[in-house]
């Protein structure tokens, strides 16, 4: 579910296609998107053996550990489109703002943390040119973990 009102629109970042973008102010460390219905999850090994599942890997997400959703519909959570420079913070299925953004804002995330570990991307990161490569679960936990402790910690919540 994505908290904040927003707008999907042509993306700001090129070849990506649509994006999604706020039509309010959000306050740092606060919740844009939060999980919902998520009626199942499987291991990447259950993904890859089921050519079913496997065909749909682009549509797929790590959540935890190695259990990944797939979102074939494509819900507009699915407009949140990859940054290095994320204005969103992606932990636990949870996207936090990285920072105040202003309304108009396009939400982004670092997709290396959505990624199968050393999965590499189809395409490049738009600003750097850096191949964008999934993280190990161990890796992204606590890169995240430690942002947004930071980001909590810098936060003035009310």
């Amino acid at each position: 579910m994505i908290l904040p009102r927003y707008r999907i629109a042509a993306s700001g970042i090129g070849g990506a296609g649509k994006g999604l973008f706020l039509e309010e102010d959000v306050a740092a460390g606060r919740v844009i998107t939060a999980p919902d219905t998520i009626e199942s999850t499987w291991s990447l090994g259950q993904l890859m053996a089921d050519p079913a599942l496997k065909s749909q890997l682009y549509a797929s997400a790590r959540w935890f550990e190695d259990r990944y959703t797939v979102s074939p519909d494509w819900p507009d959570e699915c407009y949140l489109n990859h940054s290095f420079s994320p204005t969103g913070l992606w932990h636990l299925g949870f996207v936090f703002a990285s920072r105040d953004l202003p309304a108009g804002t396009e939400v982004t995330i670092d997709y290396r943390h959505l990624l199968p570990p050393g999965q590499e991307e189809d395409f490049v990161d738009s600003q750097t040119g850096e191949k964008i490569v999934g993280l190990s679960w161990a890796e992204s936990l606590a890169l995240s973990t430690r942002a947004l402790s930071a980001l909590v910690d810098g936060a003035a919540f009310a």
